[in-house]
């Protein structure tokens, strides 16, 4: 009898463990991109003819420039890393593959309207890699998952979007101060048009 409700005990235990690893994430906003951008987004320097929204996904070319003068940066209120822990995720795809020195795409993180930290796929001498970390990279496309808190970040990619989260790195934020999140292509070319796509993007908050 004993050992019987021993069993049931563990059993329960067990139970009840799954289930609030299964519920750990709560996803907090997700953008479709279906016929349209939600509400709460912003352009930087916004050149619409180097826009579109395509079957689910934001497309956006490359166009030369730096994290200063980027043109087509999509851009929202991030959450507030004083409340605990986020996720920001974007799948991100090369339809025209880099050919310029630095060319990237990704996530870029502002505070007070001054970009602070960025987490992207770049060409650098001839080679793809994710920065930071400079983890080496041969697909087109990829998934980012930018963790933060008060004072940190965790950097983490799937190739293809597919298998397991590699963290590239991990490293401190400033304090939050008017965060704001964006997703943004820059060093691109004048003369053609590099486009890349955004699907899937998400922010998710981590219940602990």
């Amino acid at each position: 009898m004993k050992k019987s409700a021993l069993f049931c005990l563990i059993l329960m235990t067990t139970s009840c463990t799954l289930l609030s690893q299964e519920n750990v994430e709560t996803n907090i906003f997700v953008e479709t991109f279906n016929g349209k951008l939600s509400d709460g987004w912003h352009w930087l320097r916004e050149e619409p003819q180097d826009w579109r929204i395509k079957t689910n996904a934001l497309e956006i070319c490359a166009r030369p420039g730096d994290a200063h003068s980027v043109k087509n940066a999509l851009v929202r209120p991030a959450p507030d890393r004083t409340n605990g822990k986020y996720a920001i995720e974007v799948t991100i795809t090369h339809l025209t593959p880099p050919t310029n020195q630095f060319e990237q795409a990704g996530i870029t993180w502002y505070c007070n309207g001054k970009p602070v930290f960025k987490f992207i796929k770049e060409l650098v001498d001839g080679k793809l890699i994710i920065i930071p970390g400079r983890k080496p990279i041969t697909n087109d496309t990829v998934q980012l998952r930018l963790i933060v808190d008060k004072t940190n970040y965790i950097a983490q990619y799937r190739p293809n979007a597919e298998g397991e989260y590699l963290t590239a790195t991990t490293g401190n934020l400033p304090p939050p101060d008017n965060d704001e999140v964006s997703i943004q292509c820059y060093h691109g070319t004048a003369e053609t048009k590099h486009w890349v796509k955004f699907t899937d993007f998400k922010i998710i908050k981590f219940n602990e």
